[in-house]
């Protein structure tokens, strides 16, 4: 797993499609979304790290997008 998209096809396979609109937002949301998921025993725990690890560099990249707009 090494792209948001790949962790979007992984919430998918358990019925799982996020869009609230923001980047920033949708980001969040499938952080919360894969920690549920690990929580209840469904996925794995190198899957839930290499998940959250893409997730955050995304959500990292994505402020200092919306920082260099403003």
């Amino acid at each position: 797993m090494r792209t948001m998209y790949d962790v979007q096809q992984l919430l998918k396979q358990f019925g799982t499609f996020i869009y609230v609109g923001n980047r920033l937002w949708d980001i969040e949301m499938m952080q919360i979304e894969i920690r549920e998921l690990y929580d209840s025993g469904v996925i794995e725990r190198q899957v839930f790290l290499n998940a959250m690890m893409v997730l955050k560099k995304e959500h990292q990249d994505e402020l200092e997008y919306q920082e260099g707009l403003n």
